[in-house]
């Protein structure tokens, strides 16, 4: 029984660059209404996506005059993580503040 020790060495292996693209992105947006107080709105915007206070306070204004207020720019479980964090800390005092996420605008 013959065994074949034959090895080809001239095998090249072209390397194939793979392009990933970037995820898609979502911003975190909060809905005005009536009841919430600013201050909770500043507190949770400083407390969830590290605002700081004039930051936050500019967003909530923005909130308060126009509806709505972007709060920040994620990936999509980033993003959700932050929603439901809005969600649980409005509840647990008992607000009505609202906290949604849509996919962002492409920049």
């Amino acid at each position: 029984m013959a065994i074949n020790t034959d090895i080809q060495r001239d095998t090249v292996l072209d390397r194939q660059t793979t392009r990933l693209a970037p995820p898609p992105m979502y911003q975190v947006v909060l809905l005005n209404d009536d009841y919430t107080p600013m201050e909770f709105v500043v507190n949770v915007l400083r407390r969830v996506f590290d605002k700081g206070e004039d930051e936050a306070a500019r967003i909530m204004l923005k909130v308060h005059h126009e509806g709505r207020g972007v709060c920040g720019v994620y990936t999509r479980d980033i993003a959700a993580t932050r929603v439901e964090m809005v969600r649980h800390l409005a509840q647990a005092r008992q607000h009505p503040l609202q906290c949604i996420m849509e996919p962002a605008p492409d920049a």
